[in-house]
């Protein structure tokens, strides 16, 4: 608006201007090319807008539409009695008495002030608020149009005044940010099955203390000298097996999809073997040169359809690095999803020379790279990954090249030291709902516990950083330690799992939300005007430059820009606050303080919400799931609806536990009735309430889960009360 305004009335005649308003060239050029680090005084701000006949500033626009006619009134009465300082003959400084009522007109203004002892202080923006309101002149206020208050300030300052605000929207807190590694639901170093042997931690090494352990394997069969193994190649003759199918129950042999005559059972590819698993792991031992570990965790049972399980080096491997296997045999790290299309070399601590071994030989500008604070255009397969996972990473590549020597019998691939040395490396990005995972490139590693990468890396993941999260794995753990075989046969297991890998983006084959990414580095004044009438956004679609109008062109995957510069790109808190309070009751604390501090949020509402929608359906969850509960054993964790009539678990006679506790009904109890209480919540919730307390007594005697009482008693109690 400055630009085209200076165009119109002095034919961008800078030094005109300059003389006619008293402000240097330089200046004036730099409100208009560089705005964000540029900003006005309070006089320039003044002088320009009366000048050009243009609204104020941004910087010195607040919030006059939270205000009513009688509280500017208010506020203005205030003004004249105000302690003033001047500087040059231009307010330096207001000093108002602390008023309480003036106090929150100021606060809902947005006004910065500070108070100090008895008084309201206003410093920089006191110049422009005393102008706005001309508390010294002689104005018959009723007699304006009080329907529009900016209309009112117009006329009184002379200076045209734009709303701060059009509209609003409802905002949440989504999920906290997240880089992690992944664990299974039991983590373990191994998919090779153990049974019941290694105890409740499933230790492999336990197990092997037992020599022979009975456990469902796949059943090859040498095609050489005929030997039969649970292994892919015969460790007789090292020649290829194959699988055998037959029946589970009597071990006759059947093709793969006939039915056993005598059992009537399914043939399948595995059935139960005595594998002598000391022998097993003192040879797996040897062959990697390892010393004896004391734990190396495996699995119960296999879940995939033939029972193949992996080898007993990689799982080794895996625990003397302390790293754990998922489902389909990789190793992955969990990161939460942010959209990223420009960075700093500073930003990733990467080195100049580094990033132009990498391609980026120029920023986005077109200028060569030569300083760190320069900013380049990230390139659509490179991902910018937390310092977190880059030690993680580095583990699993010391794994990684331990087993190609000692297990492959082949050279080392990553040679890696530090996470810096991962740079240039390719990862595989996969979403937990998809089959296909997406090659990334490592170009830096960052403090935010974000993994940063171009939209259409995320949206090729079917991803739009809703604050979704997703996993990444090295390429060649990807490809020498996944394998289908390992997949569970349940419904849903072929799901996160990297079946497929793409290795080059179309974006006209991505999630199409990101069709409609914004590429502009500034918005016309007609886009203004358009949000000013609230017209759809459709209408202004074509106003701003997006992707979907680069699609199948020669930009499609470069030249983007952006609207708002920032410091850096890991800016701000770190770790979310919800992340630090360890306990429920600290976060819900903390959540209704902050709800009482905010203006444009009514505490008792959000209060009500987390009661209905958190703690009560907890509260009420739990105690159904108490009285339907399952008792599950100790030792083996098998589990049963009904507790057998020994009392033991009829597997291995362990003892049977509870699996829904007392505690976890009564955890929210308290922190509901303060809140129904602080917030006078109504007596609707106070009786609700009550009535599951009643409930909870009625099911636990004395608030406590009683022993089972006889029958005998029972009967001899109601012939008392009969009596």
């Amino acid at each position: 608006m400055l630009l085209n305004s200076l165009k119109e009335k002095y034919g961008l005649d800078y030094e005109k201007f300059s003389i006619v308003s008293k402000i240097s060239v330089n200046r004036l050029k730099a409100f208009i090319e560089d705005p964000f680090y540029t900003k006005p005084s309070p006089t320039e701000a003044l002088t320009i807008s009366r000048l050009l006949g243009i609204p104020i500033h941004p910087r010195f626009i607040y919030a006059w539409e939270n205000l009513t006619f009688k509280e500017l009134k208010q506020l203005r009465r205030t003004l004249s009695e105000a302690e003033i300082e001047y500087v040059n003959g231009i307010i330096k400084r207001l000093r108002l008495k602390n008023d309480q009522i003036i106090k929150d007109i100021l606060e809902r203004l947005l006004l910065p002030h500070r108070v100090a002892g008895g008084w309201i202080i206003i410093e920089d923006d006191g110049y422009v608020l005393y102008e706005c309101l001309k508390p010294n002149t002689m104005i018959d206020m009723d007699s304006l149009n009080i329907d529009n208050i900016f209309n009112v300030i117009s006329t009184i300052s002379g200076v045209e005044v734009k709303p701060k605000f059009i509209s609003f929207i409802g905002a949440r807190m989504g999920r906290p940010e997240k880089a992690n590694r992944r664990l299974m639901k039991t983590s373990v170093h191994s998919l090779f099955p153990i049974g019941l042997a290694g105890g409740f931690r499933r230790n492999i090494v336990e197990a092997a203390e037992k020599d022979f352990v009975e456990v469902e394997l796949v059943h090859r069969k040498c095609s050489t000298c005929g030997f039969e193994t649970y292994r892919p190649i015969c460790p007789r003759c090292g020649g290829k097996t194959t699988v055998q199918y037959g029946c589970p129950a009597c071990g006759r042999p059947l093709s793969v999809d006939a039915v056993c005559p005598s059992c009537k059972t399914p043939s399948s590819a595995y059935r139960k073997m005595r594998i002598a698993l000391k022998n097993e792991l003192y040879n797996s031992l040897r062959s990697l040169d390892s010393p004896k570990l004391e734990t190396i965790k495996g699995v119960i049972k296999l879940m995939n359809a033939t029972r193949t399980p992996e080898p007993l080096e990689k799982g080794i491997l895996r625990a003397k690095y302390d790293l754990t296997v998922f489902k389909d045999g990789t190793i992955r790290f969990d990161m939460t999803n942010a959209p990223l299309t420009h960075f700093k070399p500073s930003e990733i601590n990467t080195p100049i020379p580094k990033l132009k071994e990498l391609g980026y030989y120029r920023d986005f500008n077109d200028k060569p790279l030569e300083s760190p604070d320069q900013i380049c255009e990230l390139k659509i397969h490179d991902i910018i990954l937390p310092k977190s996972c880059g030690k993680y990473l580095v583990k699993v590549a010391n794994f990684i090249d331990e087993l190609l020597e000692k297990f492959y019998r082949l050279p080392t691939f990553y040679n890696v030291k530090n996470e810096n040395d991962l740079i240039g490396h390719l990862v595989i990005g996969l979403a937990p709902h998809t089959s296909v995972g997406v090659v990334g490139r490592i170009i830096g590693f960052t403090d935010a516990n974000v993994c940063f990468a171009h939209p259409y890396w995320h949206a090729c993941k079917r991803r739009d950083c809703d604050g979704d999260e997703d996993s990444i794995m090295l390429a060649l753990d990807s490809l020498i330690n996944f394998s289908v075989e390992y997949l569970p046969a349940q419904v849903g297991g072929l799901m996160d799992a990297p079946l497929m890998i793409t290795y080059r983006i179309n974006p006209l084959e991505v999630d199409s939300a990101v069709h409609s990414l914004d590429v502009s580095d500034k918005y016309p004044m007609d886009f203004y005007s358009m949000c000013f009438k609230e017209v759809d956004a459709r209408e202004a679609k074509d106003l701003i430059e997006i992707v979907e109008k680069r699609l199948s062109s020669n930009i499609q995957f470069k030249g983007f820009k952006y609207t708002h510069p920032t410091a850096t790109i890991a800016g701000g808190n770190l770790k979310t606050s919800y992340k630090k309070l360890k306990t429920m009751n600290q976060k819900m604390l903390s959540q209704l303080t902050l709800a009482d501090k905010i203006l444009a949020v009514d505490a008792a509402k959000i209060a009500e919400k987390i009661l209905t929608t958190h703690l009560l359906k907890d509260i009420t969850g739990n105690l159904r799931a108490f009285t339907s509960q399952t008792f599950r054993c100790k030792v083996c964790n098998t589990k049963y609806r009904r507790v057998p009539l020994s009392g033991k678990c009829r597997r291995c006679g362990g003892k049977l536990i509870l699996t829904v506790f007392k505690g976890g009904i009564e955890k929210y109890l308290k922190m509901a009735e303060n809140i129904i209480e602080k917030y006078k919540l109504g007596n609707y919730y106070h009786q609700r309430l009550m009535l599951i307390k009643d409930e909870i007594s009625t099911l636990l005697v004395n608030g406590k889960t009683g022993a089972q009482e006889s029958l005998s008693k029972f009967i001899h109690d109601s012939e008392i009360r009969s009596t």
